[in-house]
């Protein structure tokens, strides 16, 4: 979830973690890609920023060829079970 980082600006991750309900740590490793958020994460991200949950989905213009994002989505997806999705 990079995008979290790009809607994330100028905020503080320690500010943007309180108002989610989340520790920084755990807000860094979304932002590095490191983890997936449950959707009620998801959701609480959304109302720090004053967004959509769907935002955090929207693709970059150059994530558009259906290579790429299939590749994207297989990286999302690799080594997750049911649960984790």
């Amino acid at each position: 979830m990079a995008a979290v980082r790009s809607i994330r600006g100028r905020r503080s991750r320690a500010s943007v973690a309180v108002g989610a309900k989340i520790s920084s740590g755990y807000l860094g490793e979304l932002e590095r890609g490191e983890k997936w958020p449950a959707l009620d994460i998801i959701v609480e991200l959304a109302k720090v920023f004053a967004v959509s949950p769907g935002t955090f989905f929207e693709f970059e213009s150059e994530e558009v060829d259906f290579h790429v994002l299939r590749d994207k989505l297989a990286s999302v997806l690799e080594n997750k079970d049911t649960k984790q999705l």
